[in-house]
Order: C-alpha cells, then structure tokens, then sequence
C-alpha cells in the first residue's frame, strides 16, 4: 500500500461558531455542510472535519482535545503579504516569519493560534513549485542547503 495524499483530517472545537468564522474570515476556507448538520472547512483538495466538543461523532479520536493540533497550511501568497492580512485580522503572529522544512522543501512560515489555540502555520514553499519526488532525508538535505 502506498498513501498519496491527506484528504480530511478532524478538530475538536470547542466553539464552533467561533471556529468556523476565524477559518472562514481569516484564512478563506469555505464552511461546508454534510451529513446531518455536521460542518467542515474545505481549501484546496482538502478539509477539516470539525466535531463539537464532548458531542464528537463516531467514530472520534481516542482523546478528542480542543487546542491539541499542530498544522500546516500551504498558501502561494508571499508570506509577507500573509502576515500583513493576519495584522488586518487583529491576529498575532506567534513566531515568523522563519525557516522551515516542509514535506517536499524547504518553506517560509508564520505561526498562530486559532480560537482553540491550536497552533496553526501557514507556510509558502521558498523556491516555487514543490518537488513532489523529495521526501523525508532530501527534503533535511535541501533545508540544510538553503539555511
């Protein structure tokens, strides 16, 4: 078996209102809707999943924790620009811009918090478009190189 890529992956929220409005205001996800009235942020190719918390759907996370995930979110905007619209957002920037290597190269990144204080990253890959052939060692290799 050979995985290709993340498709959903699931927050525990403890507002999810609040939520919802950050994800969608700030970083322009789009909420969706599916099932019965269960909700998701959609971006790119992807989405989070989000279950209310203590009310969380089947099946669920053996610890369900609100503020318990760490993210990566890729963006083409130079990441200053990122960090200029996070400012007209009211949102504080954690750390960054720095850095980084991300899953194919080498990346810039700025770290937040969401309403459950998850830490968030939005990321811009340094040299265009990722190469999707690099992985783990390369990926180290190419970091080293660029620092």
């Amino acid at each position: 078996m050979r995985i290709d890529r993340l498709d959903h992956l699931v927050l525990t929220v403890a507002d999810m209102d609040a939520t919802v409005e950050f994800y969608v205001r700030v970083l322009g996800m789009e909420e969706v809707t599916f099932g019965e009235g269960r909700r998701a942020l959609a971006f790119g190719r992807s989405k989070i999943n989000l279950h209310p918390a203590g009310r969380e759907y089947e099946p669920k996370a053996a610890r369900p924790t609100p503020g318990s995930a760490d993210l990566c979110l890729i963006t083409e905007t130079p990441i200053e620009l990122v960090a200029a619209e996070l400012a007209e957002h009211g949102v504080r920037i954690e750390e960054g811009p720095v850095a980084r290597t991300g899953a194919v190269g080498p990346i810039l990144s700025v770290y937040l918090r969401d309403p459950d204080d998850n830490l968030i990253e939005i990321s811009t890959y340094q040299t265009g478009e990722p190469d999707f052939r690099v992985c783990g060692t390369a990926a180290r290799a190419i970091a080293d190189l660029t620092e």
